[in-house]
């Protein structure tokens, strides 16, 4: 269950087959190779040097490891990008963006489709069915760097292709971005402009085309990736890794090209990624905070239709965060757990040897830089793979009593016109998911639109647009389903919906959203009743026909219920947010189990596993016998029992 990153072409060929026997020592099963190697593999047109990729997947076959090989699209070479500039992308501010580090590609590029389709070909033809390629993974982290969005000639050219098939005329167009506002209406496609460099705001409905159609463009390029490996290499599995907190495309449609999801797991690096508050940021400098990894975990294992890798964890200090301090000691040993509590079939480490050059040369290893010598991450992962061994095969993983709702979309939405400056819907649906852990729940994420069949409780954070798919399942749902602010707020089109928000939801919350304000920070107004708190960053004012649970300090409505779904209308402080979804659950029969804010529970199967990333010992509830760990939980420990 434990895999490594390794760069064969970083490191001279006599010390190939000393790393995969101490890979096999360190209890390795899994090596990902080759999504870099674009330059090795082809140093110039049609000048191919396949021998040295020939050997290091023999020499990693022959010593019992399983190669995940990498098509080697995330870096096109320096002579590619010469002979076909038009591959390059564009900034928002029209300038390109050039060749000397990696992701320098446009998804809307021709050319780039046609040089990206021919690599893949190349290499899954050669190695499609060599007996040591067990699976695939395309490209390299779509998205990172900011690299999704791009605004140049051939994104122009494409975006208007897009929009021509999606409205057919400009009559369609036009009525659909309001562009009789300001005078923007258009009289043909070829009209159209990138919705950048603009006086003021651009048109948000063009906006959200203009994200729509990058991700369709996301979705689609690597759809061509997964049919030409699986024209080659049948059998095999494919994946693609994806990155934390990077919600620019639609990860649920790349995923429905993939047998599995993987994800890069960075937790201490995002934490300076996150927009967490500066006391927050300190207390989980060492550690990170305990949601950020399990919030992807479970985010991708509904990407990948219950199956996820980890394909990259971080092993020690990286390299590109504002401040990259030292896990403290014991914290690769429980990311690993954790990743596996909650469902990884492997834990892939990136890298195998820290690497003595380049961008990368802060960034931990496995192995200290250049040496053969175990890194204190290195030790870690040796001490998970030997309590692997002990522990033996772990239960499969089953529905959680929670579904989480969530909306690549909405974040778009809410970044074109956050009406208020920290409105973030990832943080929004951060903090429901952080609430609901700290009750002790396994939560599952759904796609919108999905089956809530089984879920005693569904929770809809927020969605700006409720399609007729998620509305019908939102009808019917059995559980209870919470609902949050600015959810039905907008239709496809980026329009106030006619009956006011929640829009396609007004009767089935009972509500009308008559009025929104963006609070300040430092402003708050308060939430009694059933339920008591501060709404902070955004409150709504409710026309209701449902029952009020709990009000605002002026008597206005600020918790509905109407049959099994309770309405929230603000962004919920801390307080009022625990005691929100706590009621929530209650009504639902969930049982819960409170934790202290630095212990977070996983269940997989009949195993429940305790993980502490905080400074004070935990005890393990009553009754629970450990299989792993001990009953007093350190900090920095695992523990398991069976329940």
């Amino acid at each position: 269950m434990l895999g490594v990153c390794y760069y064969p072409e970083h490191w001279d060929e006599s010390r190939w087959r000393t790393d995969a026997r101490r890979m096999r020592e360190l209890g390795i099963s899994f090596v990902r190779i080759g999504e870099f190697a674009w330059s090795r593999l082809e140093p110039s047109r049609d000048t191919f040097t396949f021998e040295w990729l020939d050997r290091a997947i023999n020499v990693l076959h022959e010593a019992g490891l399983k190669v995940v090989l990498g098509t080697p699209t995330a870096t096109p070479p320096k002579w590619l990008v010469d002979e076909c500039p038009d591959i390059i992308p564009y900034d928002e501010q029209g300038s390109p963006r050039g060749f000397g580090s990696r992701r320098h590609y446009t998804f809307s590029s021709e050319t780039w489709w046609k040089e990206s389709a021919r690599i893949v070909e190349i290499v899954a033809e050669r190695y499609g069915e060599h007996p040591g390629i067990v699976g695939w993974q395309t490209d390299n982290e779509y998205g990172c760097h900011d690299t999704t969005l791009s605004w140049g000639p051939e994104d122009l050219k494409s975006f208007k292709r897009w929009l021509r098939l999606r409205y057919q005329s400009t009559d369609q167009l036009n009525e659909a971005w309001g562009s009789v506002f300001w005078s923007m209406e258009l009289s043909s496609f070829d009209d159209v402009a990138l919705p950048n460099l603009t006086v003021t705001e651009p048109n948000p409905a063009t906006r959200l085309d203009f994200w729509r159609f990058h991700s369709d463009q996301v979705a689609a390029y690597d759809k061509m990736q997964c049919e030409i490996i699986r024209k080659h290499s049948p059998d095999r599995w494919v994946t693609h890794n994806f990155m934390g907190f990077v919600s620019d495309f639609d990860h649920f449609k790349v995923g429905d090209n993939l047998d599995l999801a993987s994800w890069d797991s960075y937790p201490i690096g995002f934490v300076e990624k996150f927009p967490f508050t500066e006391d927050e940021r300190n207390r989980w400098a060492e550690t990170s905070h305990p949601d950020i990894a399990p919030y992807h975990h479970d985010l991708y294992r509904a990407v990948g239709k219950g199956r996820f890798w980890v394909m990259e964890q971080q092993p020690g200090p990286v390299n590109w965060a504002p401040w990259n301090p030292v896990p403290k000691p014991g914290m690769v040993r429980l990311w690993t757990w954790e990743a596996l509590a909650h469902g990884a079939d492997v834990v892939s480490y990136f890298r195998w040897r820290q690497a003595p050059f380049a961008q990368e040369q802060m960034h931990a290893g496995l192995n200290l830089p250049g040496l053969d010598e175990w890194s204190p991450g290195g030790k870690e992962a040796m001490q998970v793979s030997d309590e692997l061994a002990a522990l033996g095969a772990l239960p499969e993983t089953s529905q959680a009593p929670v579904a989480l709702v969530f909306d690549y979309q909405s974040y778009w939405s809410t970044m074109i016109q956050p009406q208020g400056k920290d409105f973030r819907y990832e943080e929004l649906c951060f903090r429901w998911y952080e609430a609901l852990r700290h009750l002790g729940l396994n939560v599952d994420f759904v796609r919108p639109g999905a089956s809530l069949e089984g879920y005693p409780l569904v929770v809809v954070p927020c969605m700006t647009e409720v399609t007729e798919a998620v509305l019908a399942e939102l009808e019917k749902a059995k559980g209870v389903v919470v609902i949050g602010a600015r959810t039905g707020s907008r239709d496809r089109n980026f329009r106030i919906p006619e009956n006011l928000p929640p829009g396609p939801l007004g009767a089935l919350t009972g509500n009308r959203v008559v009025q929104v304000s963006s609070l300040r920070p430092g402003l708050s107004d308060g939430v009694s009743g059933a339920v008591t708190g501060h709404a902070i960053r955004w409150r709504e004012y409710l026309e209701t026909s449902a029952s009020v649970l709990a009000t605002f300090d002026n008597g206005d409505p600020a918790l509905t219920e109407k049959g099994n779904v309770l309405y929230l209308a603000c962004w919920a402080d801390a307080d009022l947010l625990a005691e929100v979804l706590e009621l929530a659950t209650k009504k639902a029969g969930v049982a819960t189990l409170r934790v202290p804010d630095f212990i977070r529970i996983r269940r997989r199967g009949n195993l429940v596993f305790a993980f502490n990333y905080g400074t004070e010992d935990w005890a393990l509830p009553a009754g629970a016998e450990p299989v792993l760990g001990e009953r007093v939980l350190k900090p920095q420990a695992v523990a398991a029992w069976r329940a």
